[in-house]
């Protein structure tokens, strides 16, 4: 049996939308700046990926774990609820929608 003790990560769960605010990508990392920048990226190579098809490198919305299998179980938690519940849960956290980037990347 593995010792869950041992060590400690953060791994996030994060919301991001496009300049809009019209569409939300939701997933799990356990480095939020280099994957914000991996966002900002494909964006700007214009891949055909969701994220650069919906230009969706914005963060709106993170939530901090300790544990992947949490994380991960939360993800899929909030990809099934519908978009009113997600702005609701976004502006619980973020009032305004302001895109929070610069808590993670610098400029």
């Amino acid at each position: 049996m593995q010792n869950l003790t041992n060590g400690y990560h953060t791994y996030y769960v994060y919301i991001l939308t496009n300049k809009h605010r019209t569409t939300f990508c939701i997933g799990v990392t356990n480095n939020l700046k280099i994957r914000l920048q991996q966002h900002i990226d494909s964006v700007s190579e214009n891949t055909h990926s969701f994220v650069s098809r919906y230009k969706t490198e914005y963060l709106v919305y993170y939530e901090k774990y300790t544990w992947i299998q949490e994380a991960i179980a939360r993800e899929k938690e909030l990809k099934g609820w519908r978009r009113e519940k997600k702005s609701s849960l976004i502006q619980s956290f973020n009032e305004n929608f302001t895109f929070l980037n610069y808590q993670f990347l610098e400029k």
